[in-house]
């Protein structure tokens, strides 16, 4: 038995709401143990294995004995330069990789630690609603006071800087903010990126931008980075991951580029907390920035065949999603009357489909559920079959 002083947690731990996924995972793990086939479409968790030169290059990685000490703090030079390069590659940035570029252990462990390194308690973060939880997570563990702002679908879930009201723009330290969005699939044309430069600088504001889905795009389209505005690397950062791109969601390994300052600052913090990326996931990572255009184009076909389908199907439950143009992603509304956990848990325990209930992302997200694009198409096609037995379909208003 464990004593009730043991119990007593930190109030930064207690004022965490509970954390979807790890909810999700006691309910899959239940819904396994009585023998239910599950499709699992609610984590971002891609599909597959890393590519084979990747896997090649952590096994020739692996045979050499140096590899297998502590790497440096601020990454292995190698891999700090296959970032920089991919960078003025992508989107012809130039960054210096000794000062503007940081490896991390997954995006997300970086964005949170961010928040550490630069949040005291009382500060004010912008944070859009719905979003990525760790964008409002880890500023809520720094102690952050945080000020949603809502996003709607009537806007196409884009940020409307308007709505700030100026004393609250005045008092803000940081903004967060992802497009190609995670949760809602939206994406943000070249002139917000501009127009959200011009208002950080305004307010003296740091940038905190989210390009985990830089190269999950369909149809031509290719989403902004942040560092290519002008100015823009004067007052931010961008974050980016090998998970979603290269199927390397377990070897936990991302990226931070810009603003040399902040990203020292993140630095300092993470030399005091860890030692940094396994020098051989950092060789295999190096290897999939240098990946030929190909295999990228690849990517993107498997996913953009998985979203027709699904949106095709979809659309004969009476669900009427428009085409998204990037993102492994769909933010489907749920039927009216039901919230996004009642509705998720309903086709979890009738179909053994797994979604995330949209109001995980913030409040905001409350009336949707993401669908995440991780399955073959067999595996789709059996989802929707089980949808349309179980009489699941999309109502728009009560039945009376």
């Amino acid at each position: 038995m464990t004593v009730d002083w043991i119990k007593s947690r930190a109030d930064r731990l207690r004022a965490l709401p509970p954390y979807v996924f790890a909810r999700l995972d006691e309910l899959k793990a239940r819904a396994r143990e009585q023998g239910l086939d599950l499709i699992d479409l609610g984590m971002g968790n891609p599909d597959g294995s890393a590519p084979q030169p990747v896997i090649d290059a952590a096994v020739t990685a692996l045979a050499y004995p140096p590899n297998h000490g502590y790497p440096p703090f601020e990454g292995t030079a190698s891999f700090r330069k296959a970032i920089t390069c991919w960078y003025q590659r992508h989107y012809g940035v130039d960054l210096d990789p000794d000062s503007e570029a940081l490896p991390l252990l997954g995006s997300k462990e970086g964005l949170a630690h961010l928040a550490l390194a630069y949040v005291n308690p009382g500060d004010l973060i912008l944070v859009p609603s719905p979003s990525y939880p760790a964008h409002f997570r880890g500023p809520m563990i720094a102690g952050a006071n945080l000020y949603p702002i809502p996003l709607s679908a009537e806007q196409d879930w884009l940020i409307d800087l308007s709505s700030i009201p100026e004393q609250v723009a005045q008092k803000a330290k940081i903004f967060y903010f992802n497009y190609p969005n995670n949760p809602t699939a939206a994406t943000a044309p070249r002139e917000f990126f501009e127009e959200i430069v011009d208002f950080a600088r305004h307010y003296e504001i740091m940038l905190v931008h989210d390009l985990a889905y830089a190269e999950i795009a369909f149809d031509g389209y290719e989403p902004t980075s942040l560092l290519e505005i002008p100015g823009a690397k004067e007052i931010g950062v961008e974050f980016h991951t090998m998970s979603k791109t290269y199927n390397m969601a377990g070897w936990r390994v991302g990226f931070v580029v810009g603003n040399s300052d902040i990203i020292q600052g993140l630095r300092t913090l993470k030399t005091n907390l860890d030692y940094g990326i396994f020098s051989v996931v950092q060789k295999a990572a190096e290897t999939a920035l240098g990946l030929p255009q190909e295999y990228i184009t690849r990517v993107q076909q498997r996913y953009q065949q998985r979203r027709d389908f699904l949106i095709s199907g979809l659309a004969e439950l009476g669900w009427k999603i428009p085409p998204t143009k990037a993102t492994m992603y769909l933010w489907v509304p749920v039927t009216v009357g039901m919230t996004s956990t009642d509705f998720a848990l309903n086709v979890l325990q009738t179909t053994g489909v797994v979604v995330t209930p949209g109001n995980a992302f913030g409040e905001a997200g409350e009336g949707f559920v993401r669908v995440s694009l991780i399955a073959e198409l067999d595996r789709l096609g059996e989802a929707l079959r089980r949808l349309k037995q179980a009489g699941i379909r999309y109502q728009s208003e009560v039945l009376v």
